[in-house]
C-alpha cells in the first residue's frame, strides 16, 4: 500500500524558456498555453527559475520606488527594469523528485504557499509540472479501487485479517467499516491505514458483537 507518485499525476508536456528569453515572448507563452508562470532552464535543461504573470505585472507597477502595489506586495524595482527570464524569474526553482509521494507535494506547496512544483529527475533535469489540480485527481478515485485497495493491501497485506473480517464500503470516498478485530489498537490501526488510502475523504468503524454476544451493536 502507497500513496500515488508525482509522475503518476505530473504533466510532462512543459513549456519552457532559457534565461535570454524576452520579455514579450514569455508573455506571448502565458497567455497562448493559458498558464500562468513558465520554467526557467539552463543549456541542460535543469530549472533555473519560473517566471509567473506576477513577475510580469512589476513592469506595469513597479518601477516607482515607494510603489506598494496595492496588494501588500512589496515592490521589486529591479524586476520592472528587466527585460528577459533572467531578470524577472523568481530563483531558485523549488522542485519535486519523480518518485515523491502526492502527499509529500501537497505539504511543500502547502508549506510555501504555491500552486505548482516543478519535477525533476535524478539528474536535476526538468521532467514535468505538478500542479494542485493534478494533486487533486486522487479524490476522484472511484470507490470501487478504493475499497478493493483497503480490503486487499490494508486488511489482508497490512493486518493480516481475514477480508470477511470486516465489511468495508465506500460511498464517494467515505469508507465504512464494520466488523470485529482482535483488538482495540487493530481497529485504530485499520481506521489509520485506511485513511492513508488515496481518495479516501473519511473512515467511520463500527465494531459488532461476536458471534453468540449480547447487546447492541458500538460505535467504534
Amino acid at each position: 500500500m502507497s500513496h500515488q507518485k508525482v509522475r503518476d499525476v505530473m504533466s510532462d508536456a512543459v513549456v519552457r524558456i532559457q534565461g535570454g528569453t524576452p520579455f514579450k515572448e514569455i508573455a506571448h507563452l502565458l497567455l497562448e498555453y493559458d498558464i500562468t508562470a513558465v520554467p526557467v532552464v539552463d543549456a541542460e535543461d535543469r530549472p533555473v527559475g519560473v517566471v509567473s504573470e506576477a513577475d510580469l505585472l512589476h513592469k506595469m507597477w513597479g518601477r516607482q520606488e515607494g510603489d506598494a502595489g496595492g496588494s501588500g506586495g512589496a515592490p521589486r524595482p529591479e524586476k520592472a527594469w528587466a527585460t528577459d527570464a533572467a531578470g524577472l524569474m523568481t530563483s531558485p526553482a523549488l522542485c519535486a523528485a519523480e518518485d515523491w509521494s502526492v502527499v509529500d507535494a501537497a505539504r511543500v506547496m502547502a508549506l510555501h504557499g504555491i500552486k505548482r512544483l516543478l519535477v525533476a529527475d535524478a539528474a536535476g533535469r526538468l521532467r514535468g509540472v505538478v500542479s494542485r489540480s493534478d494533486l487533486l485527481r486522487v479524490f476522484v478515485r472511484e470507490d470501487r479501487a478504493i475499497r478493493t485497495e483497503i480490503v486487499e493491501d490494508v486488511l489482508v497485506r497490512a493486518l493480516g485479517e481475514a477480508p470477511s473480517a470486516v465489511e468495508v464500503n465506500v460511498t464517494h470516498g467515505h469508507v465504512r467499516l464494520i466488523g470485529q478485530l482482535s483488538s482495540q489498537t487493530m481497529a485504530e490501526e485499520l481506521e489509520e491505514l485506511c485513511r492513508n488510502v488515496d481518495g479516501v475523504v473519511d473512515v467511520e468503524f463500527r465494531t459488532v458483537p461476536e458471534s453468540g454476544a449480547d447487546g447492541p451493536a458500538q460505535a467504534g
